[in-house]
C-alpha cells in the first residue's frame, strides 16, 4: 500500500464513528473515556462484549457482528490502514454492534476494565517463533494474564490459526497452566463436529490457506 493510499485511510478513520483511536498516554495514565463503559458510552446496551485480538482488515470482526446481533464486537489492531476496510464496510452496511480501537494488543488491559469483556478471539496471529520473539507471541503467559484481568470469570477464549506450531504452543502452556481446554481440533475442515462460528466465517488469508489445503486449527478455552 501507497504512503498516500495510508495516509487517505488515517484521515479517514478519523471521521468514523466507529474507530476510536487513543494515544498511549492516554491509556497508561488511566485517563481513556471508554474503559469500563464501552457497553454504555459506545454500543449504548448492555450485550455481551467480543474482542478480537490483531483483527487486521476487520473482516472476521465484521463478520461476527453480522451473524450475531444480540452480541457487541471490537476488532482491535495497531494498523489503522488495515482495519479502515472493516471500519467503512460497517458503515455502509450499517451494522452498528461493531467498532474498532486502534492500538497494542499489550496495552488492551488499559483499554477495559476489570471483567468487562464476555469473549475474546485470536485469529491467525504471527506465530513468533524465534525464540527473541516469545514475549510477543499472543499466548504466552503474560498475554493470558492480561485477558484474564479483563475477561468475566467465565469468559471465553477462542484461537483460530494455521499455524500448528502456535496451536501446539499453546494448546501445551493451557494444559502445564491448568487451564480448562473446552474445545481442540487440528484440522477444523476436515473433522465433523467443529463449532458453526468457526468454519461458517473466514478470512481472505484463510480462503487462501484452504486453496493450498493448509489445516485450519481451533482451541476454546477458559482462563483459570
Amino acid at each position: 500500500m501507497g504512503s498516500k493510499n495510508k495516509l487517505r485511510r488515517f484521515r479517514e478513520n478519523e471521521t468514523f464513528s466507529n474507530v476510536i483511536q487513543p494515544s498511549r498516554d492516554e491509556l497508561v495514565t488511566d485517563n481513556f473515556a471508554y474503559k469500563g463503559l464501552w457497553n454504555s458510552n459506545f454500543f449504548k446496551n448492555s450485550n455481551p462484549l467480543v474482542l478480537e485480538l490483531g483483527c487486521g482488515k476487520g473482516e472476521y470482526s465484521v463478520a461476527l457482528a453480522k451473524k450475531y446481533p444480540e452480541k457487541n464486537f471490537i476488532g482491535i489492531d495497531i494498523k489503522g490502514a488495515r482495519f479502515w476496510r472493516g471500519a467503512k464496510t460497517a458503515i455502509e452496511e450499517g451494522i452498528p454492534n461493531v467498532g474498532f480501537l486502534r492500538t497494542q494488543i499489550e496495552l488492551v488491559d488499559f483499554a477495559f476494565a476489570e471483567n468487562e469483556v464476555d469473549e475474546i478471539w485470536i485469529t491467525f496471529p504471527d506465530p513468533q517463533i524465534k525464540y527473541k520473539r516469545t514475549k510477543h507471541r499472543m499466548t504466552n503467559s503474560q498475554f493470558l494474564n492480561r485477558y484474564k484481568t479483563i475477561l468475566k470469570p467465565d469468559g471465553i477464549m477462542n484461537l483460530k490459526t494455521d499455524s500448528e506450531f502456535m496451536h501446539g504452543y499453546t494448546l501445551g502452556l493451557l494444559h502445564g497452566e491448568g487451564h480448562d481446554v473446552l474445545y481442540a481440533n487440528h484440522d477444523v475442515y476436515k473433522q465433523e463436529g467443529s463449532p458453526e462460528e468457526v468454519t461458517s466465517i473466514q478470512t481472505f488469508y484463510e480462503s487462501q490457506y484452504l486453496e493450498h489445503n493448509k489445516p485450519i486449527t481451533y482451541i476454546r478455552f477458559k482462563l483459570k
